[in-house]
């Protein structure tokens, strides 16, 4: 039996100053009306990088980040998608600011004229969901997983925002803002949108304080988002690992055609691509979680565990160290609490 999602009131959209109530984006509408702004001159700082549209399947399309850091790339570094459907389009995450947001509005226009009625977001990591306030202010329910007012509530949800300000100014500045979901989901649901029928599946605190998956069901495709890596190392931040191993093996018993990861290429092979991020999460616990049974600090259990299986990874430097700590901390903190 599914429950309806809790609701929660959006914020209020910014103002124009001397343009009281007055919305960036109606202001924007506007100018447009009176010829003051061609189509595809942006309200926020354009990108320069390259944004090709892929599709996926009959009614999904895909645009893939590049491999790398968060901030390399202007930032472009996610994968976002979206399927069209009679009632619209339903994109699924956002990208990690509002100016890669409006590239990813202005690419969906190039398939169809249809307005952005839905935005799911994976989870609420900054490089998915900064550009969600461009498709709120067009006019987008967003729908998130439980566990994202965790996020945007905490200090780290703002200390992130004004690290980005810094390092990925000027595509994100002072205008941008945290957009909070108008609907949480806490367990699966099924969502009837304009003939596609998609199943929206409730991962729980894996990845994320709050993480769900998107399968298109009738062309068999699944967005993972951040439970499962391509091309780089997985980013495992303040994850629950053993919750998101459970995922995985709830991932591998689907029947899909297509898998469209947080990050990376779409998989040809979808259970392989599981079966690598799985066992990535398996190895960090089984080396960690030996040198914490056999009080071994940290940084010799580092040294001596074998990496070479994901050393080849891009971003490995930058971010297996951190996950293997994290990993440790967890593993302590979990023993601590048994």
């Amino acid at each position: 039996m599914t429950h309806p999602p809790v609701r929660i009131h959006p914020t209020s959209p910014g103002v124009i100053a001397g343009w009281p109530g007055l919305s960036p984006w109606l202001l924007l509408v506007l100018l447009l009306a009176n010829g003051a702004l061609a189509a595809d001159d942006a309200v926020y700082p354009r990108v320069t990088v390259e944004m090709p549209l892929q599709r996926v399947s009959e009614h999904v399309w895909l645009v893939q980040g590049a491999a790398g850091s968060a901030t390399e790339n202007q930032g472009f570094v996610s994968n976002a998608g979206f399927v069209v459907t009679e009632q619209g389009v339903v994109v699924i995450d956002a990208l990690g600011s509002p100016s890669l947001g409006w590239a990813l509005r202005q690419a969906i226009r190039e398939i169809t004229d249809r307005p952005v009625t839905l935005v799911v977001l994976t989870h609420y990591h900054a490089d998915h969901a900064y550009g969600a306030q461009v498709f709120k202010d067009e006019g987008a329910r967003i729908l998130a997983p439980a566990g994202a007012l965790d996020y945007l509530d905490s200090d780290l949800g703002q200390q992130r925002l004004e690290e980005r300000r810094n390092s990925l100014f000027p595509w994100v500045d002072e205008n941008t803002r945290l957009v909070r979901p108008d609907e949480l989901l806490a367990t699966e649901q099924t969502l009837d949108f304009g003939g596609i029928t998609l199943r929206l599946a409730y991962l729980g605190s894996a990845h994320s304080e709050g993480d769900l998956a998107v399968l298109v069901e009738p062309d068999r495709v699944l967005f993972s988002g951040d439970i499962i890596f391509d091309g780089r190392t997985p980013f495992v931040g303040n994850a629950d690992t053993r919750q998101w191993l459970d995922a995985l093996e709830r991932m591998e018993s689907m029947q899909i055609q297509a898998l469209i990861p947080g990050h990376g290429a779409v998989a040809a092979d979808p259970n392989r691509l599981v079966a690598v991020t799985r066992r990535y999460i398996e190895y960090l616990r089984t080396v960690m979680g030996a040198a914490v049974d056999e009080l071994i600090s940290f940084d010799e259990a580092y040294v001596a565990a074998d990496w070479s299986e994901f050393s080849h990874l891009p971003a490995f430097d930058v971010a297996n160290r951190r996950n293997a700590y994290q990993v440790y901390l967890a593993i302590e903190d979990e023993q601590l609490s048994q």
